[in-house]
């Protein structure tokens, strides 16, 4: 059964490629990547799934599916990096019907983008809409909203907003001021306070699409990860979801997947009643959630976590009853 589901779920994630994103990357990256591709292939013989790719120049070109990972994240300049992939408008849909805090977005993407265990880009809350309803958990990240408070108030333009999107920050500009940590409403941004000997790895260069390396006096946040975008991958939280909780795809192609399936985004949200956090606010969010309706867990379920993250929820009156029940 587990096989099978690995092999449905490879399958679905290929699915990712149909929305046309490995055609954006390939007018992005240009004649270049394709160059230190062939050259790559002369020297070893290509093995696993080779993938056709049109250059710029509209010839068609056979390239290692495994090589292609290597190189887009490198050639992504500053400067480039504000362009955005042409024609997208990404989205993301949360299920909290579906999350019950596995933490593997967390942790996933902490990895993709080399934070400490306290640093989080996706922070799973643990929210009550009233009194008499039952909480429920809340995974909450950067909202990449089309009306960006954080963009507004930057004075060295460090915070920008791309035309897919994406928000981003470019920390060779960032001089530390703290005005977007204080004007963003969704509390998704962390401020690097103190110098890490991982700052100073130049093993790749720098992109504000990778927020890597970080450096000190700068702030970062959840990117969306546009460097996986431009191979066609799904971001960092969305590929570690076990439950299938992140939904993520093009508005432009009215397509979200979840690396298990792939759905209508209009229809889902139709369907499922989908809304924005905070809307109230004017932020137009680019991440919509999914009512928690007909939960596939009980909310117990969640707290098979360290006592450290159990910590986070010891004031909430909901779990402090399930402790005296013993349930948790």
């Amino acid at each position: 059964m587990k096989e099978n589901k690995a092999e449905e779920s490879g399958t679905n994630r290929r699915k990712f490629l149909k929305l046309g994103l490995l055609s954006s990357f390939t007018a992005i990256a240009g004649s270049s990547i394709v160059t230190s591709l062939t050259a790559q292939e002369e020297e070893k013989e290509p093995a696993g799934e080779v993938i056709r790719l049109l250059t710029p120049d509209g010839k068609i070109v056979e390239v290692n599916a495994s090589n292609i990972n290597n190189y887009p994240e490198a050639l992504i300049t500053p400067e480039e990096s504000r362009k955005g992939i042409p024609d997208r408008k990404f989205v993301m849909v949360i299920d909290l019907a579906k999350c019950k805090n596995a933490r593997k977005c967390v942790e996933g993407c902490q990895k993709g983008h080399n934070l400490d265990y306290g640093q989080e880009f996706m922070k799973i809350k643990l929210l009550q809409d009233n009194p008499t309803s039952e909480p429920y958990w809340f995974p909450k990240n950067c909202m990449h909203c089309d009306e960006p408070p954080c963009v507004t108030v930057c004075p060295t333009g460090a915070t920008f907003k791309r035309e897919d999107n994406i928000v981003l920050v470019d920390n060779e500009r960032c001089i530390g001021c703290k005005f977007c940590v204080t004007s963003c409403p969704y509390s998704a941004r962390i401020f690097n306070w103190e110098h890490k000997a991982k700052f100073d790895d130049k093993s790749q260069p720098y992109s504000p699409e990778t927020s890597v390396p970080g450096a000190t006096g700068t702030v970062t946040k959840c990117d969306f990860c546009p460097d996986l975008l431009r191979q066609g991958l799904l971001p960092h939280c969305a590929q570690s979801c076990p439950e299938g909780v992140i939904y993520f795809g093009d508005k432009n192609e009215d397509l979200v997947t979840n690396g298990q399936e792939t759905l209508s985004f209009s229809k889902l949200l139709t369907d499922r009643g989908g809304y924005r956090h905070l809307e109230h606010l004017g932020t137009k969010p680019n991440v919509y959630y999914l009512p928690p309706v007909d939960r596939l867990y009980e909310l117990e379920d969640g707290f098979d976590v360290s006592e450290e993250v159990k910590e986070r929820y010891k004031d909430v009156p909901y779990v402090q009853e399930l402790k005296k029940q013993g349930k948790i």
